[in-house]
């Protein structure tokens, strides 16, 4: 993957619900962190947008999506996990 690879993230929150406000926040300290420049962020309400996130196949908030670069991966929950959540993005390797 190349270093200069932009990462398009989606993430589907229930108005401020308390756990949304903790998962939008992990999300733009991880990006600025370990994706300075190269990361957008894309926040859909599923509130102001429920035919979008039922379209989108999303059940539960706050749910991330990474579409770019591939694969896309799905993650729900807070992103409180900082190692696990860097794993499943492919932000690092999977040790064994």
């Amino acid at each position: 993957m190349s270093r200069r690879a932009v990462f398009k993230f989606r993430i589907y929150v229930a108005g401020d619900a308390l756990n949304s406000a903790q998962a939008l926040a992990n999300l733009t300290a991880l990006c600025l962190k370990y994706l300075p420049d190269r990361h957008e962020i894309e926040v859909v309400d599923v509130f102001r947008e429920p035919k979008r996130a039922l379209a989108d196949g999303i059940f539960m908030t706050p749910t991330l999506l990474k579409l770019a670069p591939s694969p896309v991966r799905k993650i729900v929950g807070t992103l409180s996990q900082l190692q696990p959540v860097l794993q499943a993005l492919g932000l690092q390797p999977i040790t064994a």
